[in-house]
């Protein structure tokens, strides 16, 4: 997909009477919310109203949701999916809300199987009946953006591509034009928002509008869908904890996807788990473990792992530790993590599984949700407080908490984080509702499930792999210390012989003593320098492997013993 594809013009579709009656209700609908919003959050507290703002906003937000909700389930589309992100940002938006649109699933009615074959047959340029033995019509899944079949490969396909058993996946018919009309709404309402201080201070409407849209045109290119599976697989190549659907490329296009059929159990069927002999308790921490591996380490994550895309597959004959193995479907909607985003993440992870407020604001700085200017202060403050009194505990403990604590940290620091200046990096989006369907996936799963019990040892494993790199890092700047150092007594040389020739004007006679005094501090200085990034690094590496830990603290002695004589024999 080219950028001239992934932003598109914010202009109107061609119109048709359809799609302007659909473009006319979205707008109108976020027109009306947005006059609300301006006359309770904005205008009443101008006139001395704030109270009654206050009083009635629970009831407003829980409105605005459920009749959000109808709408979405009325028009389909990306209405859905808009939906599905609003339920995830539990950063920005109030519980009442992403508790309303949290079970937004795509509550669409099927495509009648006859528009299904015609879009098929097109798209494929043969008869179903040449390029399957046989298609179940009655589908394995509608959505809003297409809808799902099992089927037969013919024998002759099968051969080739070595599976019979499959998944065709059509679009829905028209879904082109629905999503034109769509993004053209929602970037007109982006352009509203920038004219709202109450948003515009916090995000970047516009922006936002177009990393949803770059994601939603990926979601219905199917050639791009097999794509991001086949790298998904190469990614977890060998883990036995994960499989991949294997794609029919014979009988792909960029509507019609076919796809090995891996259907097993779905991930939060805690009963059809137990009665295949799988504790859904000791699903939650591997998924969680997967989950991390992908966001921390590899960078290329599923961004939309909700329990209809996620499989159990049992394998009881299997000779390891673990008869189950994690199956990945749909990969649609997928996200990169940036090298520097990801070291943040790793920094704050480990930040988070230590308790450390500072460097949880820290590495929030560094993946770059704060803004430079952001006087963080009262927010370690209130971090730092956070983890005292809840830190480690698991949702199931959480609950037990009296709501007057809760509400009490939120009338203490509430305000202090939201006039922090926040801003969304790119692909944080995708990043935010990754995780947040994880949580709910390990709570589904395991009700008392402490996601601190699947941080904490990944945390462990981040640092002792970041052990390694910090060894590198004081290395590093050692040699270049004493490349420095080394290369220094040649630079000032050079200057007392410009000096001499008169090429620098300096009416100093003992210039050269105090050269050579200069050199010997400096060489003292980056020897002391070296012997201190030796000794850390040696204290460090010691805690899990001994000896070269010990290596390094000998020979941490060889430039302190330079350090000491020269300091002598300059005195």
């Amino acid at each position: 997909m080219t950028s001239d594809q992934a932003v598109a013009p914010a202009s109107r579709p061609a119109a048709t009477p359809a799609t302007r009656a659909r473009y006319r209700r979205i707008l109108r609908f976020a027109g009306w919310n947005l006059a609300v919003t301006w006359w309770y959050e904005l205008f009443l507290p101008r006139i001395g109203l704030a109270s009654v703002a206050a009083r009635t906003r629970s009831k407003r937000m829980r409105r605005f949701a459920q009749r959000f909700h109808a709408l979405a389930v009325d028009l389909g589309g990306l209405m859905i999916k808009v939906g599905q992100f609003m339920s995830s940002r539990l950063d920005v938006l109030p519980p009442e809300i992403t508790t309303e649109l949290e079970g937004l699933q795509d509550e669409v009615p099927a495509v009648p199987f006859p528009q299904i074959r015609a879009l098929a047959e097109a798209e494929l340029g043969v008869p179903l009946e040449t390029a399957f033995a046989s298609i179940d019509e009655v589908p394995v899944a509608a959505a809003s953006l297409g809808q799902a079949h099992r089927a037969v490969l013919t024998a002759e396909t099968a051969e080739h591509t070595g599976l019979s058993a499959v998944v065709l996946k059509v679009q829905r018919p028209g879904i082109d034009a629905i999503v034109d009309v769509d993004l053209a709404a929602l970037r007109r309402v982006g352009r509203w928002l920038t004219h709202v201080r109450l948003v515009s201070d916090r995000v970047d409407a516009p922006a936002l509008v177009e990393e949803f849209a770059t994601t939603s045109l990926q979601e219905i290119d199917y050639l791009h869908e097999g794509a991001n599976s086949e790298r998904f697989a190469e990614e977890f190549a060998g883990d036995p904890r994960v499989t991949v659907p294997a794609i029919a490329w014979e009988r792909t296009t960029r509507r019609v996807l076919t796809l090995e059929d891996v259907t097993a159990i779905k991930i939060t069927d805690a009963e059809s788990l137990r009665a295949a002999g799988v504790d859904p308790a000791e699903v939650a921490p591997v998924f969680a473990e997967v989950m991390f591996d992908q966001l921390f380490t590899n960078g290329f994550f599923h961004a939309d792992p909700h329990p209809g895309n996620i499989f159990v597959t049992p394998h009881p004959d299997a000779a390891g530790e673990r008869p189950w193995h994690l199956t990945f479907v749909d990969f649609g909607m997928m996200g990169e993590v940036p090298p520097g985003t990801r070291k943040g993440l790793r920094k704050l992870l480990i930040a988070a599984a230590s308790r450390d407020g500072k460097g949880l604001v820290d590495a929030i700085q560094d993946v770059g949700v704060l803004l430079p200017t952001a006087d963080t202060a009262q927010l370690e403050r209130a971090m730092t407080h956070l983890f005292g009194r809840f830190g480690g505990m698991g949702f199931a403990e959480l609950r037990e908490v009296d709501p007057r604590e809760f509400r009490e940290f939120a009338v203490e620091f509430g305000d202090v984080v939201r006039s922090l200046p926040f801003q969304l990096p790119e692909n944080f989006l995708l990043i935010i509702r990754a995780m947040s369907l994880t949580s709910g996936v390990c709570s589904a799963l395991n009700p008392t499930f402490n996601l601190w019990d699947s941080v904490e040892p990944y945390a462990q494993q981040l640092i002792r792999d970041e052990r390694g790199n910090v060894v590198q890092d004081v290395a590093q700047q050692a040699l270049e210390i004493a490349g420095i150092a080394w290369r220094l007594p040649k630079r000032l040389d050079s200057l007392v012989t410009r000096v001499e020739e008169g090429d620098v004007a300096v009416s100093t006679p003992r210039l050269e003593q105090r050269v050579g005094r200069v050199e010997r501090a400096v060489r003292r200085l980056a020897a002391a320098v070296v012997f201190g990034g030796v000794v850390i690094a040696g204290a460090i590496v010691h805690a899990t492997d001994a000896v070269l830990g010990t290596v390094l603290l000998v020979a941490s002695l060889i430039p302190l013993a330079f350090t000491v004589f020269t300091g002598r024999r300059g005195s």
